[in-house]
């Protein structure tokens, strides 16, 4: 078997599209997301569509409604030093 290499990241994806693809991933809408976290709907399409900024706290909130690490919401660009290299 051929050694394992990782595939190449291709798209960058921003901090709002990493909250729209885990709430699309997990299937649910925007009035769904704003029921669980208490944050406003129109609040989570602005962030989803760039005009708002995540924040700490929010990353928070929607991290625990979306079950992933807040980390995951706020640096979506982010690589493993080892995929740097490669």
């Amino acid at each position: 078997m051929k050694a394992y290499r990782p595939a190449k990241k291709r798209v960058a994806v921003s901090v709002g599209e990493s909250v729209r693809i885990i709430r699309e991933l997990q299937d649910l809408s925007q009035n769904e997301l704003a029921a669980r976290t208490g944050i406003p709907q129109a609040t989570i399409s602005a962030i989803e569509n760039g005009r708002v900024r995540l924040g700490v706290e929010r990353a928070k909130v929607l991290a625990r409604a979306l079950r992933c690490h807040p980390g995951v919401l706020v640096f979506p660009r982010w690589v493993l030093p080892t995929e740097a290299a490669a």
